[in-house]
């Protein structure tokens, strides 16, 4: 059976069961300052289990794409990890609990195939429970499952919860034993690997906080109601239901693995048997190539792009092991080129968007792959001098610290270290390898420990919310609001029941006119009257859905909760910052018209008079298209379009054509924005009623922020006006200097530093010449210190390095090659003197060196070779001393 298809039964079960068929929200976990992404099916729906919102409906059911890194390292070695998978998940909010659940999961795993089930065999299933779940127990035994082959687990296996404060619960789990040929037989409790966990029911009826560990937490309290959250690994029924030993053999992913096999002359499977952790390395290989280049095509198909931190970081890191992979097995060329489109192949029966958007992922792909390779070469290159030079004094271990460098640095894998050093007849620090990556690790541990606070800090504000309900935003129609202050958040977020003159204050009313930070838009600012008291609104957040705070200093008198209050926002800043944010709409929408589909937006700050807007794209854009871009926007607010907003279902948007921005999750009905019928686009911004209102949009730059991620920033209305007037007065300005009209200013500047270059370099080979000249009588007029020649002379002050060491070696040159000569020129620059010394072979000879010349003047200073040294960096008074030093020297060792 088809992926695809058990995904199809899986969601017609339990649509014919009265669920609610939900779409999979992206992988990017937008709205959980914990995760980077989705990690399982139940993600998207924690609101609804903590109660933070009300479901539209009472059951669901969901296939979830998900991302897991922290195994990272075993995958392909087992049968179970891998960091791309979809969990296929039926949900309850306060409707059906424990036994209705374990009903449907028994259904669909054993009703026929012909009956829309799976076809399991009945005899072969094995459900767990945890450990005192009675009520459990006995409903898998009235199903009919004997109990010999109920297995009661503890809190490691049978207590689920999301690893941070959260839901959780008890849970029953199932395995499927696939056979004798898999490992010993007794249960899941005695090996997992022939017994499979294929889906997870939990009964989820717990909030926790204090997560230290799978077993150590604390049970705050019920959840508003029991709630059911499954979780079937869609990966491993597909494994079962196809025959295959793992989940690298499915449908899906298979494909994949046989081109990798073929483009690197492999045999899958020629050296292995079904137990994947006792796989041959090249199996091993080709499974995590297999899992990664999947991975990477669903990341960048949900927006993630290639970079150097969060979310881009770990897809970086999944397409450098594939490419690793490849060249580990053999593989010199590009292999995603090869590979990529098979996994396109495999996915989009299921994921059809990966096929019409391929050109942009496939793009962020290739280039990622050959800046990788173009590091491999400079690391190749890098370790090789690190060998050679291990060599030369005679060690036969390259440092951990320089294997480390290379790593973290450059991004050269330490296998390829550990192979490459190999073959040169070295080993590699590896303990001193392992121990920096620890420290490394534990600086990630402790900082990704600070940010697993998210939960826990909200307590305050959801218990705000739970009281009151969600706060109705009226900003949209008006800027002033009479309302009411329900909570006062003192430091800490406690509640207070007053705030005095002077105080800062969190402040939550029943409703407010006051736009919170979000979508890249500055929040509002303002003030608040309240009964006696004046606080001024500096900030305005959304902490969790449904509740607006204002962050605000007290300026005069008491505020109370309670008390009614006026609120009135800065209207000039509202406006302002409207202005930029429908400027960014219009230069998304443009930008995409010049540079393709594929240039959508990664990030916006729309702040008063200026805007700043990332959009994807693999290069830099041209200043004629940035020019282009700018002139098109113009125009269209010559045009004066209509802004108008409406609300819609997330279908008839789509229909509609509206933009939706990657990694963002919009609920069943969207707000919409459309500019005329030029721009249309899923935003919950504030926005200008007419584009004529922007008055100017100028674009100042266009940079890079990251690969393949562009930055534009412009300004917008009068702060537009405000600079081109600013750069007239220059421009004019610069006429007059010239004495030419303003449109030949550009010409006549260039010009201008042309002739300025052409001096400076005439210059240079003026003092070039001035300080070669004397050369000659400088050799000349060579001391006799014992039989070797030596000059000690000073360059002119000012002279350049470079010429000062031409000089010393001049010198040298014109000194009869038979005879001993030492030559030293000292310089004076910036305050600071600088030695250079050459020695002829001759000198050499009789155990005269440059290097020891220079670092016994300078106490130990300076570099170079025997031949020629040179040091500097003392007050430049010391020259004299200087010279009178290296002749003592070399008068003794003479």
């Amino acid at each position: 059976m088809k992926t695809a298809e058990i995904k199809r039964r899986f969601l017609a079960h339990f649509e014919a069961n009265g669920h609610t068929v939900v779409p999979s929200a992206p992988l990017p976990a937008i709205d959980d300052p914990n995760l980077l992404f989705i990690n399982a099916g139940m993600v998207q729906f924690v609101p609804y289990f903590l109660g933070q919102r009300t479901p539209a409906f009472s059951r669901a059911v969901s296939v979830q794409k998900c991302i897991r890194t922290p195994d990272i390292d075993e995958v392909g070695k087992t049968s179970r990890h891998g960091t791309f998978f979809q969990m296929n998940g039926n949900f309850s909010f306060g409707d059906y609990f424990k036994e209705e659940a374990i009903r449907l999961a028994w259904e669909l795993s054993t009703n026929p195939i012909e009956k829309g089930g799976f076809g399991l065999d009945p005899e072969r299933i094995w459900p767990t429970v945890y450990l005192d779940d009675d009520e459990a127990f006995g409903m898998w035994q009235a199903i009919g499952v004997p109990a010999e082959r109920i297995v009661r687990r503890g809190k490691k296996d049978n207590w689920w919860h999301m690893g941070i404060a959260g839901p959780g619960g008890t849970c029953s789990e199932l395995f499927y034993d696939r056979g004798p040929e898999y490992g010993a037989e007794g249960g899941p409790e005695v090996d997992e690997d022939r017994y499979m966990e294929y889906w997870n029911l939990v009964f989820m009826q717990y909030e926790i906080t204090d997560v230290k560990s799978k077993e150590v937490f604390t049970i705050v309290e019920d959840l508003p109601k029991k709630n059911i959250d499954t979780g079937m690994g869609l990966e491993r029924v597909a494994s079962i239901l196809q025959g295959v030993d793992n989940l690298y053999e499915i449908d899906e992913v298979k494909p994949i693995l046989a081109r990798a096999a073929e483009l690197t002359g492999k045999t899958y499977g020629a050296h292995s048997g079904h137990e994947a952790g006792k796989s041959h390395p090249d199996d091993v290989r080709l499974r995590v190539i297999a899992d990664h280049v999947r991975t990477a095509l669903m990341l960048i198909g949900d927006g993630v792009t290639p970079s150097n931190e969060g979310r881009g970081y770990v897809l970086r890191r999944i397409m450098r092991r594939a490419i690793r992979s490849m060249r580990l097995l053999g593989w010199e060329a590009p292999a995603l080129p090869e590979l990529l489109p098979v996994a396109r192949d495999c996915m989009s029966p299921s994921y059809p968007e990966l096929a019409t958007d391929f050109e942009r992922i496939s793009k962020y792909a290739y280039a990622e792959e050959e800046a990788f390779l173009s590091t491999l070469r400079a690391g190749e290159t890098i370790l090789d001098t690190a060998i050679t030079d291990a060599k030369k004094s005679g060690g036969s271990k390259l440092g951990g610290a320089q294997a480390f460098q290379l790593h973290d640095t450059y991004g050269f894998p330490i296998d390829l270290t550990l192979e490459i050093a190999a073959e040169k007849g070295l080993e590699v620090d590896q303990e001193g390898f392992r121990r920096l990556m620890a420290d490394q690790r534990n600086r990630a541990k402790a900082d990704a420990a600070a940010r697993k606070t998210g939960h826990a800090d909200l307590s305050a504000y959801r218990t705000v919310l739970d009281e009151g309900g969600p706060i109705e935003f009226t900003g949209y129609q008006e800027v002033t609001r009479e309302s009411r202050v329900r909570a006062l958040l003192g430091s800490g977020g406690s509640a207070v029941e007053v705030a005095g003159e002077g105080e800062y204050v969190e402040l939550v009313l029943d409703t407010t006119p006051f736009y919170a930070e979000g979508g890249g838009q500055q929040a509002d600012t303002g003030v608040i009257n309240v009964g006696g008291g004046q606080v001024e609104v500096v900030d305005v957040q959304q902490p969790i859905p449904g509740l607006i705070i204002h962050k605000a200093r007290v300026l005069r008198g008491e505020v109370r909760a309670g008390e009614a209050g006026f609120a009135e926002i800065d209207v000039t800043r509202r406006k302002a910052i409207s202005r930029s944010h429908t400027a960014t709409h219009l230069i998304h929408q443009t930008m995409r018209a010049f540079l393709g589909e594929s240039a959508t937006q990664a990030g916006s700050l729309n702040a008063p008079g200026r805007l700043r807007f990332d959009f994807n794209t693999p290069g830099a854009v041209s200043a004629s298209v940035l020019h282009d871009v700018e002139q098109q926007v113009n125009e269209v607010l010559l045009r004066d379009l209509e802004v108008h907003a409406f609300i819609t279902s997330q279908d008839e948007a789509r229909r509609l054509g509206a933009m939706a921005l990657f990694g963002e999750k919009y609920g069943d009905e969207v707000r919409v924005v459309e500019v005329g019928d030029y721009a249309r686009e899923l935003c919950g911004g504030t926005h200008v009623a007419r584009s004529g209102q922007l008055g100017l949009v100028k674009i100042l730059n266009e940079s890079s922020i990251g690969a393949g991620v562009r930055r534009v920033e412009a300004l917008v209305g009068i702060d537009a006006f405000g600079f081109l007037a600013k750069e007239h007065l220059l421009v004019t300005r610069l006429a007059e200097l010239f004495r030419v009209p303003g449109d030949q200013v550009a010409d006549r500047v260039e010009q201008t530093v042309t002739a300025l270059r052409d001096a400076e370099k005439e210059l240079e080979k003026m003092r070039a010449q001035m300080v070669l000249g004397g050369a000659g009588a400088l050799a000349a007029q060579a001391q006799d210190l014992r039989g070797v020649a030596f000059v000690g002379t000073e360059a002119p002050e000012g002279a350049a390095t470079n010429d000062v060491r031409t000089l010393a070696q001049e010198i040298r040159a014109k000194i009869d090659s038979a005879r001993p000569a030492v030559v030293v020129v000292a310089a004076r620059a910036n305050g600071k003197a600088s030695l250079i010394v050459a020695v002829n072979a001759v000198a050499k000879g009789r155990g005269l060196s440059a290097a020891d010349l220079v670092k016994g003047a300078l106490s130990g200073r300076g570099g170079g070779n025997a031949d020629l040294a040179q040091g500097g960096g003392v007050p430049a008074d010391q020259v004299p001393a200087l010279l009178a030093a290296v002749e003592k020297a070399v008068g003794e060792a003479a």
